[in-house]
């Protein structure tokens, strides 16, 4: 067993001893490309939703070092055509970029690396000496012209390197020749059986359009057929809830809402299975990254910004256009960018279909707050913060007090739409309101027997709060949304709480810049 190659499947053993969700065919998926134009890939996704895995799965299934059949005898890929024909077939190099990043930190990492692989993959074929000059494309060439056996090739967390250095840098000027030189060569179709690189970035346009144009890319924005291996599915989730005796509407609310391409409820991996393991549902990301990063992107000075995060936090959608970006963290040059930035992090989900982005749940919103704390944005820090005293006001039945802080979140965010409509201020009142998410689920416009009910607050299971229906006007006067509050049927989710209700009209008189509030216990 070597170092970078022919490692074996304890990797893998290591999942499989523990709990596992089967997306094996993500192995059928990988094996339809090789030998093909398609056979190198790159499958990039956002932190903890299991790179890693996949590739220790991928180098257990190929590596003919060891045999994994009992490892895959009860997955779903056992029952695929041509899983015998491809497992333990091939001698895989397995790199993880993120080791070499670690050891070696200056211009000197790409040929520190090339020499260790090297020398490595020599060890398994003596026959095949190093030659004075070779690379490590040189040497796999004459290792499969003598063995007449194409390697498969792994590489974990491919863009390390890129998130270290910057482009125009000696090493990743090394490092992109590195990679065209083992997979763009006019050798690279028969050296490869087939490659595949994870990361947290695409690589297409990382220093030149063409360095790698070879590889097909699947993405957080563009997963294409791989976007079910990107997370944990409903059904996964659901029966891991199930199994464990958790309770899968507080799975659902703290990991779900990623849109990835066609999957359009998916769950953080690691999320779910440390709150199974825990027994209990809270942010997990708290511990791993980098809301100080995400500070840093979202307070960039593009116009615009600002109130986007603003309305994803009340629960809007915005709009964004991804395909500008240069797939480099450190070349960020507009909104788009930062939202792009966002969502391959994992911190935004992407809905391809209308080109917007958004918050997809408690645990992600969490780290959104905590990296607006860490910004410049103090104002709309301490509103997020206001926000827990102006739900106990509200459940007092404190009009006065309800009215003044909303007086105080309309003026941390005048900019948001101008402050001039309803839908104004239902987005200022979402971010006021913003502490309630923790005990209730937030309805905008939710619809009602004559109309909508602008705001409706239903509590989650365990909550004895009373449900709160908030009805908003502009230049009228709060009696007047209690009195439209009552002309309306309740909503159905709404009924159940018909004796334990509360009725909330809210007035913003453009005049006199003030906010008037009633409040009606039914």
């Amino acid at each position: 067993m070597g170092t970078y190659i022919n490692i074996g499947n304890a990797g893998f053993q290591s999942a499989r001893n523990g709990e596992y969700v089967d997306k094996s065919p993500l192995i059928a998926a990988v094996n339809e490309k090789l030998f093909t134009k398609l056979r190198f890939s790159c499958v990039s996704r956002c932190r903890r939703f299991g790179k890693s895995m996949a590739a220790e799965m991928l180098c257990a299934y190929y590596d003919q070092s060891c045999d994994s059949r009992h490892l895959f005898a009860d997955l779903q890929i056992a029952g695929y055509p041509q899983f015998e024909k491809h497992l333990n077939k091939y001698p895989v190099i397995y790199v993880d970029m993120s080791d070499f990043v670690t050891r070696f930190r200056d211009e000197t990492i790409v040929e520190n690396m090339d020499n260790r692989i090297k020398a490595d993959i020599q060890r398994d074929y003596p026959a095949v000496p190093v030659l004075d000059g070779d690379d490590l494309m040189d040497y796999l060439f004459r290792v499969v012209e003598t063995t007449k056996q194409p390697f498969f090739f792994i590489i974990d967390e491919w863009d390390a390197i890129c998130r270290e250095f910057k482009e125009g840098t000696k090493a990743m000027d090394d490092y992109v020749n590195w990679l065209r030189r083992l997979f763009k060569s006019g050798r690279s179709s028969d050296v490869f059986a087939g490659a595949y690189l994870t990361g947290i970035l695409p690589i297409k346009k990382y220093k030149t359009e063409s360095a790698l144009n070879n590889f097909t890319e699947y993405s957080m924005v563009e997963p294409r057929n791989m976007g079910q291996f990107f997370g944990f599915t409903k059904e996964e989730v659901r029966a891991l809830a199930e199994k464990h005796g958790m309770d899968f509407d507080e799975l659902e609310k703290w990991y779900d809402g990623y849109q990835i391409g066609d999957e359009l409820s998916m769950f953080n991996p690691n999320s779910v299975m440390q709150a199974l393991d825990s027994g209990r549902c809270r942010s997990y990301w708290a511990s791993t990254g980098a809301f100080d990063a995400v500070a840093h992107y979202i307070q960039m000075n593009f116009e615009g910004l600002k109130d986007d995060v603003i309305r994803m936090l009340a629960g809007d959608r915005c709009s964004v256009d991804p395909t500008g970006f240069q797939n480099d963290m450190s070349i960020v040059r507009s909104k788009n960018d930062v939202l792009t930035v966002l969502i391959h992090l994992g911190y935004l989900s992407y809905n391809w279909r209308e080109d917007e982005c958004y918050i997809p749940n408690r645990e992600v919103a969490g780290e959104m707050v905590n990296a607006v704390k860490a910004t410049n944005w103090r104002n709309v820090a301490d509103a997020l913060d206001a926000s827990k005293k102006l739900l106990q006001d509200t459940l007092d039945g404190d009009e006065e007090a309800v009215a003044q802080g909303v007086d105080a979140a309309h003026d941390e965010h005048t900019s948001i739409l101008s402050y001039n409509n309803e839908n104004s201020l239902a987005c200022v009142l979402s971010i006021a309101y913003y502490y309630a998410k923790n005990d209730y689920v937030m309805h905008r416009e939710l619809p009602t027997g004559r109309g909508f009910a602008d705001i409706v607050l239903i509590p989650r299971k365990n909550v004895e709060s009373p449900a709160i229906v908030l009805e908003l006007k502009y230049n009228k006067d709060a009696d007047a949304a209690i009195d439209q509050i009552l002309r309306k049927q309740y909503p159905a989710k709404v009924a159940p709480y018909s004796d334990h209700l509360l009725l909330v009209g809210i007035n913003y008189d453009k005049a006199t810049k003030q906010h008037q509030c009633k409040i009606m216990k039914s």
